[in-house]
């Protein structure tokens, strides 16, 4: 059957959101650095590990599971949209969670300065906001599939938090006939209710769209629970550790133009 629909996950497809976390961590760390003398490094591994413990801690940990936010986006989202009761929660919990994510990291490094961690994490969501990364082959790719399919971007997360990525990116907007967002929907990737949803925006059925990810537990699984064509993008060669393969496996986004030719 003919392609017509192409759904594209965003953050590590589209938007080079791990390096915009690392950067924002490693400059931030920096400060702490220059003004204790701790390894910044080091600093960051802990702040990672105490900010996976206390967001697996709160009582929204299944929700944000639900909904595909992790814990890094949780250090510099406000969690200001969103119509569910737990986004009200998250937005009260944020600022204590970001404060409390940088202070035990301090203290496991021996530094107990709350004044500090207050600093860091206001400077890491500054950090993060002023770096929003795209591939470099991420514009060439769309504007090659303009007009030739219909494309729509799945992306997990809170609507606020998905939306200021865009906003920062607001060139990569006008590609997509659809943006979906988990949170707006209420069910995240791989829940196979978002990927039906999103065929029936476009008006296609499974078996004539692609979706094109970087997770296999959210974008691949989703897609072959819904029989949609699953394309991951594995640009550091990870190993698939999961009892699940995709259809298709690519390291660049130019590798969609073969994959399209032979579908």
């Amino acid at each position: 059957m003919t392609l017509k629909a192409i759904l594209f996950d965003l953050d590590d497809t589209l938007l080079w959101d791990e390096r915009s976390v690392r950067e924002a961590f490693h400059e931030t760390c920096l400060i702490a650095a220059q003004e204790t003398g701790v390894d910044p490094a080091e600093l960051e591994e802990a702040v990672r590990n105490e900010a996976r413990n206390l967001y697996e801690s709160y009582e929204t940990f299944a929700f944000t599971k639900m909904i595909g936010i992790n814990p890094f986006e949780g250090l510099w989202a406000n969690f200001t949209g969103g119509d569910q009761p737990e986004f009200r929660q998250l937005e009260q919990l944020a600022p204590v969670y970001r404060r409390d994510s940088w202070y035990r990291g301090l203290l496991k490094l021996g530094v107990d300065r709350k004044d500090l961690a207050d600093r860091l994490a206001s400077q890491f969501g500054a950090e993060r906001r002023s770096r929003p990364h795209i591939y470099e082959e991420t514009m060439d790719t769309l504007r090659h599939l303009q007009g030739k399919f219909k494309l729509l971007l799945l992306t997990n997360g809170c609507p606020a938090l998905q939306q200021e990525k865009l906003d920062g990116v607001p060139e990569i907007v006008p590609f997509f006939d659809e943006i979906i967002i988990s949170g707006s929907f209420g069910k995240g990737k791989p829940d196979p209710s978002i990927f039906q949803y999103a065929l029936d925006r476009l008006g296609v059925q499974p078996e004539e769209s692609m979706m094109v990810g970087d997770k296999l537990t959210t974008d691949i699984r989703g897609a072959l629970s819904t029989g949609i064509k699953s394309v991951w993008i594995n640009r550091e060669n990870k190993e698939n550790a999961e009892t699940y393969t995709p259809d298709h496996e690519i390291k660049h986004l130019s590798e969609l133009e073969h994959i399209i030719a032979t579908f």
